[in-house]
């Protein structure tokens, strides 16, 4: 079984070509996913976020977390602090579910699909790393219909973010989605996919 990272910036197709890895056989871990289920359940890491951030909690005992994003929002020191301490937990949680997934011996691959793949620490999980990017201009429209925000939003949201060569100076592989349908980038990333798992086989 091999592990799989795979990052790239929002509105660039990842959804896409994990479906196609689902195809092949493996399985995913959305570490979006992950932190939200750990801010929910998570005592250790809602202790630690507390002891760094004063009280988080909202009425009914979770973190609030328009409260934790309004503290970091415009305090870079808050937010490296906020990033050191979900990254830990996540990569621990990620982890572990990693060792399940391998302990039930059915998946080809595991892809861990994480934006801060590198940042965390996580990369060290994988054995292969993957870059998605497209074109700013399809991603902002790509953004608009997904979450129906406004363009001048869709831009700003994709302005923040790191450029193309952050993700893909520091992955194996690389997919620009500037495909013309959501066919033809699904066809591009089972192809690197079947390649990849060929690699691991031999």
């Amino acid at each position: 079984m091999i592990i799989i990272g795979i990052t790239g910036p929002t509105g660039a197709g990842k959804t896409t070509a994990l479906n196609e890895l689902t195809k092949l056989g493996g399985a995913t871990i959305d570490c979006d996913a992950v932190y939200h289920e750990l801010l929910e359940g998570d005592i250790a890491l809602q202790n630690a976020l507390e002891q760094r951030f004063g009280d988080l909690q909202d009425g009914s005992g979770h973190i609030d977390r328009k409260k934790l994003g309004a503290i970091v929002f415009q305090d870079q020191a808050a937010l490296t602090d906020l990033n050191a301490i979900a990254h830990r937990a996540v990569v621990h949680k990620v982890g572990e579910l990693i060792e399940g997934y391998r302990a039930t011996g059915t998946y080809a691959a595991i892809a861990v699909d994480a934006i801060s793949l590198f940042e965390s620490g996580l990369a060290d999980l994988c054995q292969e790393t993957l870059a998605i990017t497209a074109p700013p201009e399809i991603r902002v429209r790509r953004i608009m219909a997904r979450e129906g925000i406004s363009e001048d939003y869709a831009r700003a949201r994709v302005k923040a973010q790191n450029p193309d060569e952050f993700y893909t100076s520091r992955c194996g592989h690389t997919l620009v989605n500037d495909c013309d349908s959501a066919a033809d980038f699904a066809a591009r990333a089972h192809a690197l996919f079947e390649s990849i798992l060929q690699t691991d086989i031999h």
